[in-house]
């Protein structure tokens, strides 16, 4: 199960992991990305939900376990990204990112978790950020929220080792997606540089001077959910170039 899984890194992780054999269930709030990525993949199950409401996760969870078995991996991909100077950072920019980005995971995590330890088996990788691992100027909100999914992480890799259950995050930097062309717009509202210029500044935080492709996130999470990787847990895998060591 792969929330966010219509666009993005969630979209190209669902490509890597059909392409793998595994049965996918794609979990986001609007259903025609959902459905146009299970196309692109060559099939998929799709359930249109919010990440913030138990209810509904609830729900998806019992219907894809329905339609593709039991849940082995959950990929908790959904996010939202704000950006704004500290002082302009009020309290609601501050709910919304932890509800999604902090509760969201928690909340997909919960409803997986209890048929993971009793099956014995289980890989839930969080999508984090480089920015849940060192700061940003001007994302301050959306910082803190990322480095409580790091900490979410630690925190459930510990109180599930040693029950065939791995909980792992993959930190990309500045990855080739929507949210990243949505930052390029703030930048060029706000500074009134070039697209090319606001992506070339975003290029730069990488030793590579490029940014991340979607897909070498999804190579990252297809190791961590193999049962060779059971002795990988609680570790924030960063894809970022080398900008994070």
């Amino acid at each position: 199960m792969i929330t966010g899984g219509g666009t993005g890194i969630g979209a190209a992780i669902a490509k890597t992991l059909k392409d793998q054999g595994f049965k996918v269930s794609l979990v986001g709030r609007r259903r025609e990305p959902l459905d146009q990525t299970a196309e692109a993949i060559g099939g998929a199950a799709v359930f249109p939900a919010d990440v913030t409401e138990p209810e509904a996760i609830g729900r998806v969870v019992g219907e894809a376990v329905g339609a593709n078995g039991a849940i082995d991996v959950l990929v908790n991909s959904a996010g939202l990204a704000r950006t704004a100077p500290f002082m302009k950072t009020d309290a609601a920019m501050l709910r919304q990112l932890f509800q999604v980005n902090v509760e969201g995971v928690v909340t997909c995590a919960q409803a997986v978790l209890p048929a993971m330890l009793e099956a014995g088996f289980g890989r839930i990788v969080n999508i984090a950020s480089t920015a849940g691992l060192k700061g940003y100027a001007y994302t301050s909100a959306y910082v803190v929220s990322k480095h409580a999914v790091v900490g979410l992480t630690r925190a459930l890799a510990l109180e599930t080792a040693g029950k065939g259950v791995t909980v792992n995050a993959v930190c990309p930097g500045f990855t080739d997606t929507d949210l990243t062309a949505e930052s390029i717009d703030r930048i060029v509202s706000l500074t009134g540089r070039s697209a090319e210029e606001a992506r070339a500044t975003l290029s730069e935080t990488n030793p590579l001077k490029r940014l991340i492709r979607p897909e070498e996130v999804a190579d990252a999470v297809q190791w961590l959910v193999g049962r060779d990787a059971g002795a990988v847990t609680g570790q924030s895998i960063v894809v970022a170039g080398g900008e994070v060591m």
